[in-house]
């Protein structure tokens, strides 16, 4: 029999909000995290807007030396990390080191800082490289510096798959928990991709909203005007902690972690397979490694970036899988990337936070800029306005390029 694995806190910091607090009453207010790009000069690309955090000081994190050695992405997530653990009320010492583990992915990792070394070789050769450019950037040194911070000495690994990144490291660390080779595991991801390199990727790619005029109201899952997604930066990170070690140290748990499923599109290489028959087999796997029927699951936290192809097919997926229960009542989706962007490689550990504190507060955060359903999409996504709701399980799922799909399922705590 598994070990039991439940969340006792959660560090979030995206565009509408630099802690979990922030963020969920802004999200629950339908706000929107978008704006003109600040962080470079975007004259001459075809999108000038991005979802960016916002008044970010790294230094109430890391000093000032170390933190020149670190790329946004790992500030990011050390802030998340503090407020995680902050909230959990762990202690780490020699005691328990061995038995805290560290899980953090990311997409790309510092690009911001392979763009800006990159400059240095061109302009000045290869001795204008910095010496800390590598460990600077690289997908891992998230992980690697947070166990450094906080001694945390048990398992590391750092998943790089992707928007499916965070899903995969929280639902990965839980599988370290349920096979005893960890008590606890800081777990999720974090991304910084608001940079010049990345914009005009993603832009050429024609993978991004062009409403430079309207910002806030660019990113619009589900609505027939739906004209691509919205980068966005930030991190999400869970405490993922045995259930008897948490009830142990008189713990607050804030969720249950009961599924975790994968699967492979195998089919294109950023397309989505037709009706979303990835991420079918992605959900039934959750479910069947919870353990529980559809009919249990109350809410999803879809992955909807606004693509004009993505979206209706996770929505056709959700209909297959949860069947006539999807049509009822009591069955609810929303994506939340409406108002925060598209975090990339972090989109997963926010949207797993946000899932939990949806389940805390039997209130669901709205699809905003959901002016007109797509014909092809026929569910409730809690149009514009959050609702209070009563139910006890809820699913995030997490899509990526190259065809890999997560999804995580969550029960609400009930003591």
């Amino acid at each position: 029999m598994k070990r039991r694995v439940v969340v006792t806190g959660l560090g979030l910091v995206c565009a509408v909000g630099n802690t979990a607090p922030e963020a969920w009453k802004n999200l629950l207010a339908g706000k929107s995290g978008m704006g003109p790009i600040t962080s470079f000069d975007t004259t001459g690309f075809s999108v000038t807007f991005a979802a960016e955090v916002k008044d970010f000081d790294p230094l109430q994190f890391v000093d000032k030396k170390e933190s020149r050695k670190m790329a946004r992405f790992i500030h990011l997530a050390l802030a998340a990390v503090h407020e995680a653990i902050e909230t959990s009320g762990l202690k780490i010492d020699a005691s328990n080191a061995e038995r805290i583990g560290t899980f953090i992915g990311s997409g790309i990792g510092g690009f911001e800082v392979i763009e800006r070394e990159h400059s240095n070789l061109i302009a000045g050769g290869p001795r204008k490289i910095s010496p800390f450019f590598i460990p600077a950037a690289i997908v891992n040194m998230a992980a690697g510096q947070v166990s450094i911070k906080y001694g945390a000495k048990g398992p590391i690994s750092a998943t790089a798959t992707a928007c499916t990144t965070s899903a995969n490291a929280i639902g990965d660390a839980a599988r370290i928990i349920e096979h005893g080779d960890a008590d606890v595991m800081i777990a999720g991801g974090s991304e910084a991709a608001v940079t010049p390199m990345s914009v005009g990727g993603f832009a050429a790619m024609r993978a991004l909203s062009t409403r430079n005029d309207a910002p806030t109201r660019a990113s619009r899952p589900f609505d027939k005007d739906r004209d691509g997604f919205v980068v966005g930066e930030g991190a999400g990170i869970l405490l993922l902690e045995e259930l008897e070690h948490a009830k142990a140290r008189g713990a607050n748990i804030l969720a249950e972690l009961i599924g975790y499923g994968m699967s492979a599109d195998a089919y294109h290489m950023t397309g989505i397979a037709p009706e979303g028959e990835g991420a079918q087999r992605s959900m039934r796997a959750a479910l069947r490694d919870a353990g529980i029927q559809p009919e249990e699951v109350g809410y999803v936290n879809a992955h909807a970036t606004s693509t004009p192809l993505g979206d209706g097919n996770e929505s056709k997926a959700i209909e297959i899988v949860f069947g006539e229960h999807a049509f009822t009542p009591k069955f609810k989706v929303s994506s939340t990337k409406s108002m925060t962007g598209h975090l990339l490689g972090g989109a997963g550990g926010l949207e797993a936070g946000i899932t939990v504190l949806a389940l805390r507060d039997q209130k669901l955060p709205p699809t905003i800029n959901l002016e007109n359903v797509d014909p092809e999409c026929h569910l409730d996504y809690v149009p514009n306005v959050a609702q209070d709701h009563s139910f006890d399980v809820a699913l995030s799922n997490s899509f990526g390029f190259g065809g890999i799909n997560g999804s995580l399922v969550f029960r609400r705590w009930k003591g």
